[in-house]
């Protein structure tokens, strides 16, 4: 168009013939450059809009899912030039329609209305939610989140942009179909697919890969495309066997799709944290990519959480900007390179925006990329590698043969053994937030500011004069361990220090008893004791079994907030996990149980009777979980030295055993099959 008007002046104003060769040589100059600067990068969209941020805890001003998340990858992608290189788009709100394609009415109504609510009944509803936040602009936040990202995800697959990235917020991969759920209020990426494949036949998207890299797993979008073949759902998440949130069995390796949608559901399911570039890279080069290059998708949506990244107060992980820019450079190989990156979560604010910049590089292809990643995957990275592609090789015959022993031979140091640095923490090493419920271990999410501190001590105050019997059979059966969770502080062996109970009054009533039911050790691993199996209680009576208990007089409250500690949350709660509602109704029968920490290691509390009628509990975990380790989905494991070390001491202590008898005990215990 240029050249045109140019020629177009030159012949109304009638200049010689040299000066016109002159000047058409000038522009044809002028016109290869701008050819060669076109082809040299791509068309990218970039969304951004400032709305989003009116969006935010109303009770919390340190909520990890701050305003300040998209603020940073903003400010970043402006100081760096960025910004200028792409296509800047406006951001649209969502319609109902498009919202419905994957949520129901109900939902869609509630987030439509909910801003326009008044302070306490934004708050209740939230309350009722698991770890939301509501406040006047929600609303508007979450329905630009969603029709941003549809809006990118237009652009990008009817050709006009070739790639594109969506910087919004509230995040989506937890929001389900009738519930918001873990920061999310609606599944953007799951409602931009679904308007691609069944609103827009032109494009001609027929087929889209999801990948799903945030460090949590995205339920949400799992179960929308659960029985659908024309999306195929991959997602690399921190799981250690449902106790990681979203707590729950969804994110295991087992679970692919139904129906059509059989075998096009991918979950890779971390054993542990500390996961960096080295384990992802493997779960891409040995599941993700084969599997992509057979499905041949259209185009390509990236659920870009950057929680795992190095840093991140949540995730645990530590995958480098190096390694995410790797990780989005391999998957420009299908699709014909089309993107499409929607933000999810990700919480340090200096990772975030790095990452984010590191991936718009890739998707302009301005620079190479640069870095190194020199470690290898640790040795459960592999297992859980293999595990998936067993169970996946009858619908991907490209998994169905053997990774050579020479590459799954090299493998980094078990993740507790890591040590930190300045850039680079693991779990163990500076014990990020461990996603049980994230409400729950920030408990001022829910809370109305002015109730909070009378909620907390109310319940308190009503459990501390009412005394029960806890009944402990693993570590805690050893006095110098119990007493850590009441007074606080940590034992040879532990791995982590324990808060205590805001109650430190230490019990003075002791009492030993055996039961028929079944003692056994499971996990591969744990918070407080690192590697090996701990100790359940399987509560089904077995009158040929003999396990040995030793009973703490302690008061309700303070069994509460052993709770808390053995299960991973915050002391500060506004509400108490187990209450006398909940004691007098498993109550009733022995051996009956209540599971009052949904999908933990030792949630369910058991009713084992009474003693100078005062009851008698322990906390286990679930029937669902005893379950998986009967069947072997749940590893069952020896305990470790040190931990075995704690129960020997508290039998042979508490004159139960001698020290002979006491090994032989947890020996058999350790072996003896689970029926």
């Amino acid at each position: 168009m240029i050249l045109d008007q140019k020629e177009l002046y030159l012949s109304e104003n009638s200049q010689s013939l040299p000066e016109k060769t002159k000047l058409k040589e000038a522009m044809k100059s002028e016109s290869d450059e701008n050819t060669s600067k076109t082809t040299s990068r791509r068309n990218v969209g970039l969304l951004y809009d400032e709305r989003m941020c009116n969006h935010f805890d109303p009770l919390d001003d340190y909520h990890p899912e701050t305003p300040n998340r998209i603020r940073s990858i903003w400010n970043k992608l402006q100081t760096t030039g960025i910004t200028d290189r792409c296509v800047i788009l406006d951001a649209k709100e969502a319609e109902d329609k498009q919202l419905l394609s994957v949520h129901s009415a109900k939902h869609v109504n509630q987030i439509k209305k909910i801003s326009s609510k008044s302070f306490n009944s934004r708050n209740n509803i939230a309350a009722r939610l698991n770890s939301i936040y509501f406040n006047e602009g929600s609303t508007e936040a979450a329905y630009l989140a969603a029709g941003s990202t549809i809006e990118v995800a237009k652009r990008v697959a009817s050709k006009e942009l070739h790639s594109g990235a969506a910087i919004v917020r509230p995040p989506g991969h937890h929001a389900e179909h009738n519930e918001a759920m873990g920061f999310c209020l609606f599944n953007n990426v799951a409602i931009a697919a679904s308007y691609l494949l069944d609103e827009t036949p032109e494009f001609g998207v027929k087929k889209i890969l999801i990948v799903d890299w945030d460090v949590h797993h995205g339920n949400g979008t799992q179960k929308m495309f659960w029985n659908d073949s024309r999306v195929l759902f991959f997602s690399v998440h921190r799981h250690e066997f449902g106790s990681f949130y979203p707590a729950n069995d969804d994110g295991f390796y087992d679970k692919i799709g139904e129906g059509a949608g059989a075998g096009y559901n991918i979950n890779v399911p971390w054993e542990n944290g500390g996961c960096g570039d080295a384990d992802y890279f493997a779960a891409w080069d040995h599941i993700l990519l084969p599997v992509a290059k057979e499905f041949n998708p259209d185009i390509i949506i990236v659920s870009a959480g950057f929680d795992a990244a190095v840093g991140d107060p949540l995730g645990g992980c530590r995958i480098t900007p190096f390694g995410y820019s790797v990780l989005l450079k391999k998957l420009t190989d299908f699709a014909e390179g089309r993107i499409v990156l929607v933000l999810e979560g990700g919480y340090n604010l200096d990772s975030i925006a790095k990452s984010t910049h590191a991936c718009l590089e890739v998707l302009l292809e301005d620079k190479p990329l640069t870095g190194s990643s020199e470690t290898h995957p640790f040795e459960s990275t592999w297992r859980v590698i293999q595990a998936v592609r067993q169970k996946l090789s009858p619908f991907w015959p490209t998994l169905a043969c053997e990774i050579p022993q020479k590459i799954i031979g090299q493998v980094a140091p078990p993740p507790h053994t890591l040590l930190s640095s300045s850039d680079s923490e693991t779990e163990d090493d500076k014990a990020p937030l461990k996603l049980k419920n994230i409400a729950d271990l920030l408990s001022k999410l829910k809370v109305d500011a002015d109730e909070e501190c009378d909620a907390s001590c109310s319940w308190r105050s009503e459990l501390s004069n009412v005394y029960i019997w806890y009944a402990s059979y693993g570590s805690n059966m050893w006095r110098p361990r119990f007493d850590c969770y009441i007074a606080g502080g940590q034992v040879e062996g532990m791995q982590k220090t324990c808060p205590g109970s805001l109650n430190k009054t230490l019990p003075n009533e002791i009492l030993w008893k055996t039961f028929p039911c079944r003692l056994f050790f499971g996990r591969d691993s744990s918070y407080s004791w690192g590697p090996g199996g701990v100790a359940f209680l399987n509560p089904q009576t077995n009158s040929q079994l003999k396990t040995y208990l030793c009973l703490y007089k302690i008061s309700l409250e303070q069994f509460n907030d052993v709770l808390f500690q053995e299960n991973v949350l915050s002391l500060d709660a506004d509400s108490s996990l187990f209450d006398m509602t909940t004691l007098n109704d498993i109550s009733k029968k022995e051996f009956s149980s209540q599971e009052v920490v949904k999908d933990s290691w030792y949630g369910n509390v058991v009713y084992l009777g009474k003693d100078q009628d005062i009851p008698i509990i322990t906390m286990t975990c679930s029937g669902l979980a005893i379950e998986s380790f009967k069947s072997g989905k749940l590893p069952l494991r020896p305990p470790n030295k040190s931990y075995a070390n704690t129960l020997i001491k508290g039998l042979v202590e508490g004159e139960q055993l001698s020290e002979e008898e006491a090994i032989a005990y947890i020996d058999a215990a350790a072996v003896a099959e689970l029926l």
